[in-house]
């Protein structure tokens, strides 16, 4: 597997997109993104467990039943969530829009919001940006597209690999958003992932299931989670391999590569957290059950008393063992042991004298790692977090003025 170092959504074969202003965001940046492939794709998704769902969403969960797509509309600086009908008649009146420019069907269109909740959205604009982002659509435009999909991230994010696979060149490619609102279930971040590989819808289906769930479930900013938030791929097979029918060594061999994109994304979210100076990776070992070692990484991850002392570059390995004693994970308090990247700071529940200078070098690092053995059994998971800055309080003090 080669990463390409300028690749993105539109990498791979037969994919164009596009990314413009069209007012939406009173700053007047990129808003809007379209990502379309030159024919019919296989098509997967997941998709927020929030009750709450955004219109935009709930349409793209209707259209994606049937297992194909031909393009992606998303906006940002405004979720088209929570204001009744109207919400779903306009994300209703994108899809068909969209379908008519690119002359495909209006079930072929997947549509994303994201940014503010509770304002409906500014059609006329919205309506202009589609024919504008249609008209400027490029296999150059997948850096456009990255960025016009942003809120509050302060860098957009993208990724390309090619392999080889049935002896032909395939790619794979992506671009996410998101820096807040971010746990586990998904989070408010949007991810869009291209392939021109040919594999059935079913096992792009449960590749994709299957890789989510330790790569984008295993982000946390801030413990909130969303309602628009959605990851899809898009396989439109004109990279002309035989074909993946079956779950066969080639088939592994492209969910490792889709698993390396999906990491990559999923750590730079957590990395451009909102305020973050710091991106945290939590492991959790010697758990009895799978289940106890998420409760443990996924509590420590979103404890605010943690992620502030990591800020103030303070090894307080007190904030961890507590928060792993109210995760409710099953443990012996007395067999645990903490690291702060190399450097023991608790061994069987009980305090070591460690360096405090060598934890501060560590601390002061941009990437930190937390390692908490319960010695209990040999389940292990990991996540991935930031710190908590004075920014994060500003930034979602005034996130609608």
């Amino acid at each position: 597997m080669i990463i390409l170092n300028d690749g993105g959504v539109t990498t791979p074969e037969g994919f164009f997109a596009a990314g413009v202003a069209c007012k939406l965001k009173k700053d007047g940046k990129k808003d809007l993104a379209i990502l379309c492939s030159d024919s019919i794709a296989a098509a997967a998704g997941v998709f927020t467990t929030n009750v709450v769902k955004g219109h935009s969403l709930q349409v793209t969960m209707e259209n994606i039943k049937h297992g194909y797509a031909q393009a992606v509309v998303i906006n940002s600086g405004n979720a088209n969530a929570c204001v009744g009908e109207i919400g779903y008649r306009d994300a209703k009146e994108i899809a068909v829009l969209t379908s008519q420019l690119l002359k495909c069907e209006p079930e072929d269109i997947l549509i994303g919001s994201t940014g503010v909740i509770g304002i409906p959205l500014n059609m006329p604009s919205i309506r202009e940006g589609i024919r504008n982002a249609v008209d400027n659509l490029s296999p150059d435009g997948g850096h456009d597209a990255a960025e016009a999909i942003m809120t509050t991230d302060l860098v957009s994010k993208e990724i390309a690999v090619e392999l080889e696979i049935q002896g032909e060149k395939v790619y794979i490619g992506g671009m996410a958003k998101g820096s807040g609102m971010i746990h586990p279930n998904l989070a408010t971040m949007i991810a869009v992932l291209t392939t021109d590989i040919n594999i059935s819808k079913s096992l792009l289906d449960k590749a994709l299931k299957e890789i989510v769930k330790y790569t984008f479930n295993r982000v946390s900013v801030d413990g909130d989670t969303s309602v628009c938030d959605m990851v899809i791929i898009l396989a439109n097979g004109e990279a002309n391999n035989a074909g993946i029918l079956q779950e066969t060594e080639e088939y592994d061999k492209f969910k490792k590569a889709l698993e390396f994109v999906c990491m990559y994304l999923a750590k730079k979210i957590a990395q451009d957290g909102e305020g973050a100076t710091k991106l945290i990776e939590v492991v959790a070992e010697g758990a009895a059950t799978e289940e106890d070692a998420y409760k443990v990484v996924s509590s420590i991850a979103r404890s605010p008393l943690v992620k502030t002392a990591f800020f103030g570059e303070d090894a307080n390995w007190g904030r961890i063992i507590t928060a792993v004693g109210y995760s409710g994970a099953e443990f012996d308090p007395n067999l645990v042991d903490i690291h702060i990247g190399d450097l023991m700071v608790c061994r069987n529940g009980n305090a070591v004298n460690f360096d405090e200078d060598k934890a501060k070098e560590i601390l002061k690092k941009r990437e930190v790692k937390v390692h908490v053995n319960l010695k209990k059994g040999n389940c292990r998971d990991r996540i991935w977090t930031c710190d908590f800055s004075y920014d994060y309080v500003k930034i979602n003090g005034s996130y609608r003025s």
